[in-house]
């Protein structure tokens, strides 16, 4: 254990020695970022509205982690896949979406204060979203998203910052931990009769389980709020990310099962990173007469990406949009009518990569993209415990291309490609409360996802690629009984066109293409007991069947990357006095690595603990430990064609295997003053 561990015990030392005399205040609230719960109980009346899978996880269900990714604020919302890649890069999926990925995001819309925070050709960064700023975090799975304007099959995640309202005062939160790691904030809260402002910032830095993974990172997010009357008021938000993180790549089979601190020799050699640079600016206004409420806003995003991985990947982009949602609430009829517009021009670049510098330039185009949507909803209660909701996404885009220059291929200088699409995407649904606390949901929808330039520029001319297309059936049950709350969901997705990986032929020009019909099926259960106030346990538990449904080259094989079984638990005992919460994740057979279904990884089980103890009033200290008996394991997959067995042993082996976090230890204090 290093140095930063070390020292860290005499912060713990404190906080069980401080414990005894602050015993009586056992019952107090946690010492976390917000101190009103308005913004998130509304989300809560929210999700209690919607037909389907939905859910709110607050900060307090994660604060005694060392935040570092969505992984750690998610990995307790019902049907949310988080595999760790590398230091702040996870792979995010729901109900499988963006499985062919193993970089970036794909089939997932995230937003942060309601307003998408990727590209306008849908592709992006997730690690612009800082989980350590937020109030909480809105959870859509599937079509259930409608109130974003997502039509994707993962659905939506929404970030939500506080406010000078919701967060008065000073905030601090600082932690260390192993593999030098150290992590802190500093935030504030103002308000007034008419004003109000919240500002954080967060520091990073930490060189990783493994070899040349070393991240820095600075980022600045706040809001200003003006209200001019009980009808209209105005919000500011501004967002700064400053990220520096070094790629270890992936390993073989072995080598992630034996020595998993390994960088690979490529991304060593070509000292590859994703270094980014973003400033979001963004508004919200809105007007509120009682039954009707309007919000209308605008936003831009600037940011600057340099990626040396194969080549010297350097773009600059420029996004901007606006965004209008009308919301009716008369009581027997319900409805909601919105919509979206994102542009985006990227200057996109690539040099040969010398060690991580740039080379001579290889690529040269200008990137242009576009994303509208129309969405509406109406609600129809006729008897009290039965509501009826009918609605629907109109999308439109247009993915455009003009390259400037192609070593590669000089004859496709001065080309330029083009993909338009549009698609209409309707849902029902109905939600029945049988009792007080009690939910019973279906909904049968349409999903479309327009592909990016990352699948249409695989080759210098476009690709003609179709829309990812899905229908996806969905019955559900969420509610609480005494000490016993549940949120269940069972669905299917029929998909035509699902963007996979496939061997290049006649027919298929490209190797990421459309499947012809595959089919993803799950189960999405959370269940949560407290039977005493020291005691709680919660669990979720995801089935997942993904599979090719007579395809040519696949015939009905799984898909690969997502396990059939995947299960996580924790039990918290005590209260914000002193408590400890023993947990595990556990993968009782590992997914398949190719869409053959040759080779399959090990399923495999992690221990963890987090405790955390209140040292004063306002003062709390928490500890994280993590992969506690030190088991090496298989966590994510780049998803292939063919992959060299983990028998056969050749310089040619398949590098396209991530493992899990090693054994690792923080520690640390939060304080509001």
């Amino acid at each position: 254990m290093n140095n930063h561990a070390y020292r860290a015990a005499p912060l713990l030392a404190l906080a069980c020695l401080s414990v005894s005399a602050q015993a009586e205040d056992a019952a107090s609230d946690a010492t976390i970022i917000v101190t009103a719960p308005g913004s998130t109980d509304a989300a809560e009346e929210r999700v209690a509205q919607t037909p389907g899978g939905a859910d709110v996880v607050g900060y307090e269900d994660y604060a005694d982690k060392s935040i570092m990714s969505l992984r750690d604020t998610l990995a307790f919302s019902p049907g949310v896949y988080l595999q760790p890649r590398y230091g702040q890069e996870v792979r995010i999926s729901i109900r499988g979406s963006g499985l062919s990925r193993g970089f970036h995001m794909r089939g997932l819309t995230l937003l942060q204060d309601g307003v998408p925070i990727s590209l306008a050709d849908d592709n992006g960064d997730f690690q612009e979203l800082e989980p350590i700023f937020f109030d909480h975090l809105e959870v859509y799975r599937g079509a259930n998203a409608l109130r974003f304007g997502s039509g994707t099959l993962g659905g939506a995640v929404n970030g939500v910052t506080p406010t000078g309202r919701t967060a008065e005062g000073v905030y601090l939160r600082g932690d260390v931990g192993s593999f030098d790691s150290v992590r802190g904030l500093v935030s504030a809260g103002v308000a007034g009769q008419q004003v109000d402002a919240w500002g954080a910032v967060s520091a990073d830095t930490s060189d990783g389980d493994r070899d040349h993974v070393q991240r820095r990172s600075l980022r600045f997010h706040g809001n200003v709020g003006l209200k001019f009357s009980d009808t209209v008021a105005t919000r500011f938000y501004a967002s700064y990310n400053d990220i520096r993180q070094d790629i270890p790549g992936a390993l073989t089979f072995d080598q992630a099962l034996t020595t998993p601190r390994m960088a690979s020799a490529a991304a060593v050699a070509g000292d590859q990173a994703r270094d980014i640079m973003s400033l979001r600016l963004q508004n919200r206004t809105s007007f509120d007469w009682g039954a009707v409420r309007l919000d209308i806003g605008g936003f831009v995003n600037a940011k600057s990406l340099y990626h040396p991985i194969f080549q010297v990947i350097d773009q600059e982009s420029v996004d901007r949009g606006g965004f209008f949602r009308l919301d009716y609430d008369g009581g027997l009829v319900a409805a909601t009518v919105g919509g979206e517009l994102r542009v985006g021009d990227t200057a996109s670049k690539r040099f040969v990569n010398l060690a991580g510098k740039r080379g001579a330039k290889t690529f040269e185009a200008e990137q242009d993209a576009r994303t509208a949507t129309l969405y509406g909803e109406v609600r129809l209660s006729p008897v009290e415990p039965l509501t009826l909701v009918a609605g629907g996404i109109y999308a439109d885009g247009t993915r455009r291309q003009a390259i400037a220059f192609n070593s590669a291929a000089p004859a496709q200088t001065g080309t330029v490609g083009r993909a338009d699409f549009s698609a209409l995407s309707p849902k029902v649904g109905l939600l029945f409360e049988p009792a007080a606390g009690m939910q019973i949901y279906a909904n049968y929808s349409r999903s479309v996802e327009f592909p990016g330039f990352n699948e249409l520029a695989q080759v210098a001319t476009f690709v003609p690629l179709d829309p990812q297309r899905a229908w996806t059936a969905e019955i559900g049950t969420r509610g609480k009984a005494g000490t016993l709350s549940w949120d269940i969901s069972l669905y299917r997705a029929d998909i035509r066109g699902e963007m996979l990986q496939f061997l290049v032929g006649p027919d298929i020009p490209a190797s990421t293409f459309n499947a012809g019909r595959t089919r993803h099926e799950g189960i999405e259960a959370s269940l949560e007991w407290g039977p005493a106030d020291w005691l709680r346990l919660r669990q979720v538990y995801t089935y997942s069947d993904f599979r090719f449904r007579d395809d040519s080259q696949f015939g009905d094989n799984r898909l690969p990357v997502v396990p059939k079984h995947a299960y996580r638990a924790e039990a918290r005992i005590g209260t914000d006095a002193l408590h400890v919460a023993p947990n595990i994740e556990w993968v009782p057979d590992g997914p398949y690595a190719d869409y053959r279904n040759l080779v399959r990884t090990p399923g495999y089980a992690l221990l963890g603990v987090t405790g955390g103890a209140r040292i004063a009033e306002g003062i709390d200290a928490f500890v994280d430990v993590r992969n506690v008996t030190g088991k090496k394991a298989i966590g994510d997959i780049s998803a292939a064609i063919n992959v060299t067995a983990p028998s056969v042993v050749s310089p040619a082996a398949s590098a396209i295997y991530y493992p899990v976090e090693r054994r690792a230890i923080s520690a640390g204090i939060r304080a509001r003053f």
